[in-house]
């Protein structure tokens, strides 16, 4: 070991003789980038915004099969070893986000700019800093509406090994403080956004109104709804809880900057195709489209997800491996409400309690919301311009009555002693209890991309993820306005209706009901549901935990084929409203939920932070 150091110390010292002889140790080494070098290229920069963009959080969501979406009407029907998916009893530390690691990397990128960038053009040293600052609300804003208050740190905390950490220890603000910090920010910097106004991928004065819409619509609503519980969540140094005087300006703030956003008319709701069903689909299958204010992006051989590969249609997988691991529930599927205005829910039995009989699978369906179709893939439609095989079995009229039969293989034909040889269970199922195939005799559309192999491994799918576009603007802008008791809030809600196939001003009366439903049908799998549930104070209720509470069950609508040979009704459809039996129990949200617990390592190592209520 001994003669093998002394040997590396004199070829070591051998090419530092050689190399000093042409100026070798003034060179400058060619394989590190210098601070200044880095902070005076444009091109450097974006390529470490481009970093930043990437971590921007959510909570299970981008593509990311499963956690958000399961909680957003759908659940989950992939591998069985992953059961407790659907066993929605949810820890003190579900959703929990509190990531200092990116706003430490944001911090000290901002001070670099101002020590380092003395080459940058000032507006380009404007604009990066506002994004920079952008994103950082942008955390801040997932953090606080997960876990309240939380410490505000906006320069670098820097340890001076003195033996005491406590100037590294800081306290968390108060709720609304951190909801005014994220507003402040995104005033300061939206003018100097200008320059992005034209991308969808980068921040801009619109994506700077965008958050001030919706994280200031977050905090009016828990100014007036937290208030309005028996017993409002708070902590006695208001990191939780908001005071309700505060509710109206938060409105006000929220309705302006969607108001901002609508009238500037930079972006529109898209409204391409004279289908209805398909132009929601198109409007976030389609890159680039006028709709969209700010989108996570996605490119073939860069960066792919996979959301197609694990929830394409079972019959119409191009990968042997790929599955359908999400199935929606009839629940969201009866809040579409149909075209005339009526109530959504389906009609599969009379006032008797007999079954109704359609003559095609997808009847049942006719003349609902347009959303529908683009969010939801049901039987009797297409994918790909593939027909969709759904049929959970057949109802044998036997003794005056229909006795339901499955087939034990998923497309089997009825070809057993005394059957007709028809279709006995469709390729796509349902069927109850099954992996990788629907449990609820629906499949997921929004956001599957119907792209020439997008459900491969070894292509996958490009199409964006919306972190904000102009139908949530629009659904801001009427719930702010409703709040206000302002009366253009029906026009905004009209809209975004009328979008979807509905009559002009098909709603004369609103109510929050009507709003909360919009959002619903609007937004599904766009993680907002959740959120929203939990900012108007009504989790605990939807989500009760109680089997009999139709809110909290996940339900699905299962159609069989009639035999009845030489009668009329041969070859129509009746459904079934199932419980799958892998939703195991009904959803609890407890009220620890409503605040993520702080992990206790974080809470080991600053004694200054509170922790939530109930945990």
């Amino acid at each position: 070991m001994k003669y093998l150091i002394i040997k590396l110390l004199v070829i070591a010292s051998f090419f530092l003789v050689s190399c000093n002889s042409d100026g070798w140790l003034e060179r400058d080494p060619q394989n590190i980038i210098t601070d200044e070098q880095l902070w005076n290229d444009p091109e450097l920069i974006k390529s470490l915004l481009a970093n930043y963009y990437d971590r921007l959080p959510s909570l299970h969501g981008v593509f990311n099969t499963g956690g958000m979406s399961e909680l957003d009407d759908a659940m989950w029907s992939g591998h069985n070893d992953a059961n407790w998916h659907n066993d929605f009893q949810y820890g003190d530390d579900y959703g929990r986000y509190w990531d200092y690691g990116l706003i430490r990397d944001i911090n000290l990128a901002l001070d670099n700019l101002d020590k380092y960038a003395g080459n940058l053009k000032q507006e380009e040293r404007d604009l990066f800093k506002s994004e920079l600052r952008f994103i950082r609300a942008f955390v801040y804003f997932e953090m606080v509406k997960r876990m309240g208050g939380v410490p505000i740190v906006t320069t670098q905390l820097i340890y001076d090994f003195s033996g005491d950490p406590t100037p590294l220890q800081v306290p968390r603000a108060k709720e609304y403080e951190v909801y005014d910090f994220i507003y402040n920010e995104a005033e300061a910097i939206k003018n100097m956004l200008a320059p992005n106004n034209n991308s969808q991928t980068r921040a801009s004065t619109y994506t700077a109104l965008a958050l001030e819409s919706r994280a200031m619509l977050y905090a009016a609503s828990i100014a007036k709804y937290n208030n309005l519980m028996p017993s409002p969540i708070t902590t006695p140094g208001e990191e939780v809880g908001i005071p309700a005087s505060k509710a109206a300006d938060y409105y006000t703030k929220s309705l302006a900057a969607s108001q901002a956003i609508i009238s500037s008319k930079h972006f529109q709701l898209y409204n391409e195709n004279s289908d209805k069903g398909r132009n929601f689909y198109d409007m976030l299958n389609k890159k680039g489209t006028k709709e969209i204010i700010f989108a996570k992006d996605y490119k073939l051989s860069l960066k792919v997800h996979r959301f197609a590969y694990d929830n394409i249609v079972k019959s119409i997988t191009e990968d042997n491996e790929s599955s359908s691991s999400l199935s929606p529930s009839l629940n969201l599927v009866e809040s579409f409400d149909y075209l005339d205005g009526s109530q959504g829910s389906l009609h599969f039995k009379d006032s008797n309690g007999s079954y109704i009989l359609y003559d095609n699978v997808s009847d049942i369906f006719a003349n609902k919301d347009s959303r529908l179709y683009g969010t939801i893939v049901y039987g009797g439609t297409t994918f790909r311009n593939l027909p969709v095989n759904i049929q959970a079995g057949v109802a044998i009229w036997e003794n005056d009555n229909y006795r339901l039969s499955v087939a034990p293989n998923l497309g089997q034909k009825y070809d057993i002693e005394g059957g007709d040889n028809g279709l006995w269970t469709g390729f796509d199922g349902p069927k109850d209890n099954a992996q990788d195939v629907s449990n609820t005799g629906f499949y997921m559309r929004k956001f599957v991309s119907d792209a020439s192999g997008a459900s491969t491994r070894g292509t996958s799918a490009e199409n964006w993820w919306p972190w904000f576009r102009l139908g949530e603007i629009y659904l801001n802008a009427g719930e702010a306005a409703f709040e206000l008791n302002k009366p253009e809030a029906v026009g905004y809600i009209n809209a975004i209706r009328e979008r979807a196939g509905f009559p002009i001003n098909s709603i004369k009366t609103l109510t929050m009901g009507i709003i909360r439903n919009e959002r619903r049908v609007e937004l599904a799998f766009e993680d907002h549901r959740y959120f929203d549930l939990k900012r108007w104070r009504i989790a605990h209720e939807i989500w009760d935990g109680n089997d009999n509470n139709e809110n909290a069950v996940i339900y699905g609508l299962y159609p069989y084929r009639v035999v009845h040979p030489g009668h009329p009704d041969n070859n129509k459809y009746i459904f079934e409203k199932i419980r799958p039996t892998r939703f195991k129990r009904a959803r609890l949200f407890r009220m620890a939920n409503y605040y993520s617990s702080i992990d206790q390592t974080v809470l080991n190592n600053n004694p200054k932070l509170v922790k939530n209520p109930f945990n």
